[in-house]
């Protein structure tokens, strides 16, 4: 049985930023960001090139009350930034369980967004969930980096498909236990 979406969602504060729900005011940012070919092809579902009303849909679905994941913009406004550097999210799977995926803009690599925010969205564990999936692709090292200094555990070799890329590609499949 899935669980039910928490309507209310959280705002989670790191020292540097804050993860906040998606609003439409975020669209421009978030189409800037998510159509560089670089962010695309690191994410299994975000298309390249980015369709027109591809960012609105998906603030509609991160808005619509039905759906199965919890997204919130990575906000550095607190810290003197931009007002979105990035996506985090939880989709939501069966028995208090769910996948974690993130993306930030390549502006901000290696500054430890990625790190901060998920080991933040970990120890508040909004959805209060026992276990968090995640994986990436294996050309995306810095990813995984980030994972495993975030306690999560290599499960194994898997695929995904890229739809940017058009294809089927190799993943390495992550685990973090919270009970």
């Amino acid at each position: 049985m899935k669980q039910d979406k928490i309507t209310a969602q959280s705002v989670i504060t790191t020292g540097r930023f804050q993860l906040r729900p998606l609003s439409i005011a975020d669209t421009g940012l978030m189409s800037l960001y998510a159509s560089d070919k670089r962010v695309a092809e690191m994410t299994p579902n975000i298309p390249h090139p980015l369709p027109p009303g591809a960012v609105e849909a998906m603030i509609e679905r991160a808005l619509a009350d039905q759906s199965q994941d919890v997204i919130w913009a990575i906000d550095a406004s607190p810290s003197g930034g931009a007002e979105l550097v990035g996506v985090i999210e939880l989709h939501q799977m069966d028995r208090r369980q769910s996948e974690i995926r993130y993306w930030v803009a390549p502006t901000m690599w290696n500054t430890g967004i990625a790190s901060e925010v998920v080991r933040a969205l970990i120890a508040a564990n909004p959805l209060a969930n026992d276990t968090i999936f995640a994986s990436v692709f294996q050309d995306n090292p810095s990813s995984a980096r980030v994972l495993v200094n975030a306690g999560f555990e290599y499960l194994g070799d898997a695929e995904s498909y890229s739809v940017a890329r058009s294809a089927a590609l190799p993943t390495w499949t992550y685990l973090k236990k919270l009970i």
